[in-house]
Formats: structure tokens, sequence, C-alpha cells
């Protein structure tokens, strides 16, 4: 595995990497609403120029970054449909189809688009990321570091520094990830919404490894430089609630659930109110919880690793988590992935399947408290007490408050291991 020669340069994806390497315009930065303002307006006094209904597409696609609204992607896709219809060859349209189809998930068809666009044009770096990218969500780490490496060398900015932080941190390199990231920081973007991104990857290395005043000032800073930008809102309750503001940590999770209301928000807030002894507020976070899965189901949804992680940590809706994590195996290969299949089979009771998914997860080190706290739990289950020890310590040791409720229940496991 490629390790320490990436990025040798020197010293953002978790998903879908943020770039400023996208179609975009020359001259001052625009808001994406200002920018799909002027693009719309481009395009309907020029309905036959593609490079227009290029530029209104990548604004599209900027936007669902910025609200996960999944219809901009939609709309993005329509134009770019149209344009390769008319103009199979367009390139600046073929290159906004790989990212498209990243943001929906189609790792494996990405990965060949990639590579197609590769031929074409070997030079262009960001092909190389879409392609390291895919590769990343696959499990396919060797082929990624070899697009990544492509990337930073034809191209050091913060799009290429932001994965490269990436793969070194899947790969166990904590300090090294932290060090790039802040590379892609200061490197600059146009684009407001992808600094703050990279702000917020840095707030969450440092979270993970247990630096909570770090953390806070990187959400502080993802605040500053994109206002109102829900992940860092996210970040800070979490280091809130760690530092035990639960007042304030309430405050800040409220805050991203207004913008987003993710699974994982809604389960923090009923860990919180709970520690308040808020118990009717917690049983309505906890409900809307399953509003989103139903109106996941409505959509014909099949996978969803955060949603199966939210469900196991509570042991709801088990049959439903495992569900969940088994069909996302089979779109992804990642280290996250094995991680909550690992967890739901263990919360359902199969638990030498778990343990064999955890070693999947832990292949490569990834510094992930999680990880460790779920292999703890598993091992303990199989009465392999020593290497449950080992695990949860490691958890602990990283960062002794990962998760209000899911710490909590390390440290009690752990103090009963070491008294049998």
């Amino acid at each position: 595995m490629r390790v320490f020669f990436l990025l040798t340069v020197g010293v953002c994806v978790a998903a879908a990497a943020r770039g400023e390497d996208s179609v975009r315009p020359a001259g001052a930065p625009l808001t994406t609403d200002q920018r799909i303002a002027a693009y719309e307006k481009l395009s309907r006094s020029k309905p036959d120029d593609a490079h227009s209904k290029n530029l209104l597409a990548g604004a599209y696609i900027q936007k669902m970054r910025e609200t996960t609204d999944f219809g901009y992607i939609d709309r993005a896709s329509r134009i770019v449909a149209q344009v390769l219809a008319e103009e199979p060859d367009n390139y600046e349209a073929r290159r906004l189809r790989s990212e498209i189809e990243l943001e929906r998930h189609h790792f494996a068809e990405v990965a060949e688009l990639s590579r197609q666009m590769i031929a074409a044009a070997p030079e262009d770096a960001w092909n190389w990321g879409t392609l390291g990218d895919a590769l990343m969500e696959l499990g396919r780490y060797d082929g990624a570091a070899d697009a990544y490496q492509k990337m930073v060398t034809l191209r050091p900015n913060q799009s290429s520094y932001n994965r490269a932080s990436y793969y070194r941190w899947v790969m166990g390199d904590a300090q090294g990830a932290i060090a790039i990231m802040q590379r892609a920081i200061e490197s600059g973007s146009p684009s407001s919404e992808n600094t703050a991104w990279c702000l917020v990857d840095l707030g969450n290395l440092y979270f993970k490894t247990g630096r909570l005043v770090e953390a806070e000032q990187a959400y502080q800073s993802a605040l500053t430089t994109f206002t109102g930008y829900y992940p860092a809102y996210a970040g800070l309750g979490r280091v809130q609630a760690a530092q035990g503001k639960y007042n304030e940590a309430i405050e800040s999770l409220e805050r991203a659930q207004s913008a987003v209301p993710m699974p994982e928000y809604a389960a923090a807030l009923a860990d919180l109110d709970e520690r308040r002894g808020k118990k009717a507020e917690a049983r309505r976070q906890l409900d809307l919880i399953d509003v989103v899965d139903k109106m996941a189901r409505a959509g014909n949804e099949k996978t969803n690793r955060n949603l199966a992680l939210v469900f196991a940590d509570r042991d709801r809706n088990l049959a439903r988590s495992l569900e969940l994590a088994q069909a996302e195996l089979d779109v992804r290969g990642d280290v996250y992935t094995y991680d909550a299949l690992a967890w739901a089979l263990y919360k359902n009771g199969r638990v030498e399947e778990a343990e064999s998914a955890a070693a999947r997860a832990l292949a490569f080190g990834t510094l992930e408290p999680a990880f460790y706290y779920h292999a703890g739990l598993i091992a303990a289950a199989l009465n392999k007490n020593a290497e449950a020890a080992k695990y949860l310590e490691r958890a602990l040791a990283l960062n002794p408050h990962f998760d209000l409720r899911q710490a909590e229940i390390a440290g009690n496991t752990l103090r009963n291991l070491k008294t049998r």
C-alpha cells in the first residue's frame, strides 16, 4: 500500500471531494445564487451555446453541495444530457457528467468515465481526482493513491491537497492528513464553500484525535468563511457536547438540523436531551429519524450507512440497519462501509461475521475512534477480552469523548473487562 510517497512536495473528500476545478468563470467570485441567476439568463439568451449550459450545470452542482438538495443535481444532469445529446464529445459536459455521477455514488461508473477522460486528456488533473475518488469509495486504495499522486503532481492546489489528506487519514497517518489539509486551506479557492468544507474536514481530524480546542477553532473558521455552514455547526455541537456544554451543543446542532435534517443530528440531539432529562424532546428526535427513513423508503433509497449506524447505535430498527449496510456494500467497498456493516451485524447477533467486517475496517489503521469501539464490543462478545480491552483503550485514547453515548458505553465496558 502506497502511504508515504503520496504528496512528497510538502509538510479534502469523504464522499465527493470539493475542488475549484469544475466548470467556472474567470473574474471576481460570485455567490452560487448569483452565478445561477446569471447563467440562467445567459442560457436563455444563448440557447445554442453549450458553454453557457455547462456553466449553469456547474453552478447547480455547487448549490447541491451547499444545501444537499439533490434536485439541483437532477437539473444539472438534464442540462449535461442535453449538451451531450447534441455534442457527444463536448469535453466540459463529459467532465461534469463524472462529477454528477460521483455525487450520485455511482462509483464504478465514475471510475470508467474518468479513465475515458484521462485517455482523452491525460494532463487534466481533475480527471485523475475523480478517478481517485471513485477508487477510494470502492476500496481500491493502491489505484486511488496512484491517481491522487498524479493529480497532485499535475496541479498542487486545494482540490488535490484535500484528496491527498483524506488518503493519508484513511491510511492511519493523522499528522500527515492534518498537515496536508492545512495546506489545502492555505491554497484557497474561488468558492468560499470549498474552503469551508476543508476547514470542517480539518476540524473533524482534530476532533477524532482528541484535539478539541483546535477542532473548535477550525469549525468557527468555517463559519466565518461561509456563513451559516451547517456541517460546521454540527462539528461545533460535537465539540461542545464533549466539553459538557450541553445547551450550547443543542443550539449548534439545531442550527445544523434546521438546514439539513440528517439522522445523525437527530441522534446527537436525542442523546443530549436524554442527558438533560428531556425525555419527550428525545423521543421527538428519535421519531424524526424514523420519518427520514420512511421518506428514504418512499424514494426507493436502498443504501445509507449513516442511517445504518444511527439505528445500530440506538438498538432501533436493527433489521433495517443491516439491510442498509449490506446494500451499501454493493456499491462501496471502503473501510467506512465495512465498519457500518460490522456494527449492524453485531447488533443483529451475527458476531462472527461482524468480527470479519471489523477486521476489514481496521485493515489500514484508520484512526476512527468508532472503528476501535465497534471492534472492542465485537471482541468482547466473542470473549476475546484482552483484544477487546486493547481496542477500547485505543478508541478512548484517540478521543475519550468521541460520542456522548457510545464513549460512555466504551468506558463502562472497558472497566468491566478489567475487573474480570
